[in-house]
């Protein structure tokens, strides 16, 4: 076969693998809001809450901006101001409703936000099915991602929104969110050494996983499973959130100021803890991965065991030898560039790099985060005192 004809049979497969990972993509973040009540679309309890019909328009969105006004000749958008209603942080793409207010929108309709779904998919598939270009693929494979992103931020959104209701009402009977993965307790050895820290393959990855260097470590023990919520309650039990010396100071004041005296859903019910999750409300599974805890609860437990958090770089060089992906796993590194960081060129150089301050690491994955999304390499960041996500915790003991 001519060697053209190879690489036109290459692109092909090529083109044909993202159609279908960009059609799956779509379904699934409807199947995601399948079980949910017309009401259920718009509610926005806090300001990192987004309401579940702003993620179905943003996401779309997103494909639309960079990808259909960008580079097929003609396309009308479904709706003009749909930009300034969906845009989420780009600076560079225009004006935006503020954050704080994605929920004061009854217009557009969950309907109407359901048909600029159908649209965009239609056209995109359509030039999809005629277009090839390398460059183009890429952006439909980082449009991928952002969607599947926003895949792991619906179910943790309706979670809140749910859990946040005084009838606590269930989301989906067969989602299971705790499952208990450890026996044992084990701490695995990591000798002293230089380790490789960043991606080094050739698929998808984040410019934040990018810069592949070298870190030099000291020996450490790394935890072979996640804290329990057994060993979570003796922390609570044993007056942990009322031991000043556990916490940054920082942190002391934000349990003060907000009452703060065990995870995210966590309700005690005469003298047991339940825990509501989206399958409604629950006793507590002590067996289960503690979750839905700030970055700051995760530090002063560590000192309370006399122990630490892993940094990112203890994490990845450890990672092949545990399980990990139930629980976004905070780590003591804060979310700086790697060495030879380069942001992407125009709008999409606002995806990672804007964020590189006042942030920790999150690393793993979780119950919410959608299959063939994360890696060992996957770095998530969030602010210290978030606990929304399905965030849990690995110690770590100095040797």
């Amino acid at each position: 076969m001519c060697t053209y004809k190879w690489y036109a049979l290459i692109f092909m497969v090529i083109t044909d693998n993202v159609l279908s990972s960009f059609l799956k993509t779509r379904s699934d973040t409807e199947e995601i809001c399948a079980p949910l009540e017309i009401e259920d679309y718009v509610i926005q309890p806090i300001v990192d809450v987004s309401p579940p019909k702003w993620h179905l328009g943003h996401s779309t969105w997103f494909f639309e901006e960079f990808i259909l006004s960008a580079f097929v000749d003609g396309y009308q958008r479904f709706h003009p101001e749909y930009a300034y209603v969906f845009n989420s942080y780009y600076e560079s793409i225009g004006k935006r409703v503020i954050r704080t207010n994605r929920g004061n929108l009854s217009r557009p309709t969950v309907s109407e936000v359901y048909e600029y779904r159908d649209y965009v998919t239609a056209h995109l598939q359509a030039f999809l099915e005629e277009n090839n270009d390398p460059k183009i693929l890429k952006l439909v494979e980082i449009g991928i991602h952002h969607e599947k992103q926003h895949q792991e931020l619906l179910l943790t959104d309706i979670k809140f929104i749910l859990g946040n209701n005084p009838l606590f009402p269930k989301y989906n009977e067969t989602f299971t969110e705790n499952p208990v993965t450890y026996q044992g307790l084990e701490y695995i050895t990591i000798e002293e050494g230089m380790y490789d820290i960043g991606y080094k393959g050739d698929e998808f990855c984040y410019d934040n996983e990018l810069g592949l260097h070298k870190v030099f470590l000291q020996e450490y023990a790394i935890c072979n499973r996640l804290v329990t919520n057994k060993e979570y309650l003796e922390f609570i039990n044993s007056g942990g959130y009322q031991n000043s010396l556990l916490w940054h100071a920082e942190a002391w004041d934000w349990i003060q100021n907000n009452h703060i005296a065990s995870p995210l859903y966590w309700h005690k019910i005469d003298e047991v803890y339940h825990q509501y999750t989206l399958r409604g409300l629950e006793q507590l599974n002590t067996d289960a991965s503690v979750t839905h805890i700030s970055y700051y609860e995760a530090f002063a437990f560590s000192q309370w065991k006399g122990e630490r958090l892993p940094t990112e770089f203890e994490w990845e060089a450890a990672q092949a030898l545990f399980t990990w992906g139930s629980r976004w796993e905070w780590t003591e590194s804060a979310y700086v560039p790697y060495p030879n960081y380069k942001k992407a060129p125009g709008a999409l150089g606002e995806y990672n790099g804007k964020f590189m301050v006042n942030q920790k690491v999150l690393r793993g994955g979780s119950v919410a985060t959608p299959q063939n999304h994360t890696r060992p390499t996957y770095r998530n960041f969030f602010h210290p005192h978030l606990r929304w996500q399905f965030t849990g915790l690995r110690l770590v003991k100095d040797i």
